[in-house]
């Protein structure tokens, strides 16, 4: 169900570091450490500023609250994906739950159900069903591939938005959900504050609780949170049906910012999202992770086509500099469980 876990990562903390031993005689390693889990933080400081340096527009209020309500959609998709990949999982259908969530709104209204809140409560509510499908899948349905379960459960989702919508493209939505995809309260976006809202309660969940222990233990090592009696397959369940869930968030501000229910809606986010996860620290080993940076992966993405587009740069550059961003990232984790390795061979020679 899980992949084996990589040589020299034991149990972590639901900070996501790894535990381990800090040594007196190591302040360099620990230094580097430090370092490279601030790194999202530091990079996104320094887009920002060669991005302001390059556009005199870039810090104007009309930018950068079009750049907080573009980013929303792929902020609230990547927070659902890094509880995924703790787990040591991955989620690609969240574009399709996306563009499905979408079209059942779009099919209430033309059916004469108008009523803001139950759109809602349908978006979310039918994301995270289509997410517990996906955990139901991977964890009793013996399919060992998260990867594969989801990529197929893409095509489904995405199959059913065009089976439904006929193909065709539904104008209008509900006073409710263009609020909440497109309004602004004292100039700051809607979406922005909504993205804030689940940052914080997600935030809280996996820091302040025992679930967010168990999931920090289910991905830091599968075996011995099993042993120690944490219930792994309800634990994994439960972070794709929040990551289903997300993504109907994401179909909320999709719909509100277009005014419209496309069967089309979300394709190709969901490497987005997989790609903020990346780019904010997150170990693709599982066990690693933190929502903030997440999101702050996320800021990372919209910075560079923020700053790309406003200098009427070439969308194709936009794509290599999010590849390279990804490579990037890659490598930092390599040297962060590098260094990790060294500083437990240290602290090991000195306790004997």
């Amino acid at each position: 169900m899980l992949p084996s876990e990589p040589k020299g990562q034991g149990l972590v903390t639901p900070a996501g570091d790894a535990d381990h031993t800090d040594s007196a005689g190591a302040p360099g390693i620990n230094i580097g450490l430090r370092l490279l889990r601030t790194g999202p933080a530091f990079i996104l400081v320094a887009l920002v500023i060669v991005m302001a340096g390059l556009n005199e527009y870039f810090f104007t209020v009309r930018n950068l609250q079009n750049l907080l309500t573009q980013t929303a959609m792929i902020a609230t998709l990547a927070l659902g994906q890094l509880l995924v990949i703790v787990v040591r999982g991955v989620d690609v259908s969240v574009g399709s739950i996306l563009g499905l969530t979408v079209v059942l709104s779009g099919l209430m209204i033309q059916s004469g159900f108008e009523n803001g809140l139950l759109h809602i409560v349908v978006f979310i509510g039918a994301g995270a069903l289509f997410g517990l499908f996906n955990g139901f899948m991977i964890v009793k349905g013996g399919i060992p591939q998260p990867l594969i379960v989801t990529v197929a459960t893409l095509g489904i989702g995405r199959g059913m938005a065009l089976l439904l919508s006929g193909g065709t493209e539904h104008i209008g939505m509900t006073p409710v959900v263009q609020l909440a995809g497109s309004g602004s309260v004292f100039g700051v976006p809607v979406p922005a504050i909504l993205v804030g809202v689940v940052t914080i309660a997600l935030s809280v969940l996996t820091l302040k609780t025992l679930w967010g222990r168990w999931i920090y233990a289910v991905g830091g090592n599968p075996d011995v949170a099993g042993w120690l009696g944490v219930p792994r397959d309800r634990v994994v369940m439960s972070c794709y049906m929040i990551s289903g869930a997300m993504a109907g968030i994401a179909g909320i501000i999709y719909a509100g910012r277009t005014d419209a229910a496309s069967p089309l809606a979300g394709v190709g986010m969901e490497l987005d999202a997989v790609t903020a996860v990346i780019i904010g620290g997150a170990s693709l080993f599982g066990g690693r992770g933190h929502i903030v940076n997440a999101l702050i992966g996320a800021l990372i993405i919209g910075v560079i086509r923020n700053g790309l587009n406003l200098m009427s740069v070439s969308p194709f550059w936009e794509a290599i500099a999010i590849g390279v961003s990804i490579l990037f990232a890659l490598e930092l984790d390599v040297l962060r469980r590098y260094l990790e390795e060294k500083l437990r061979a240290r602290a090991a020679r000195a306790m004997r």
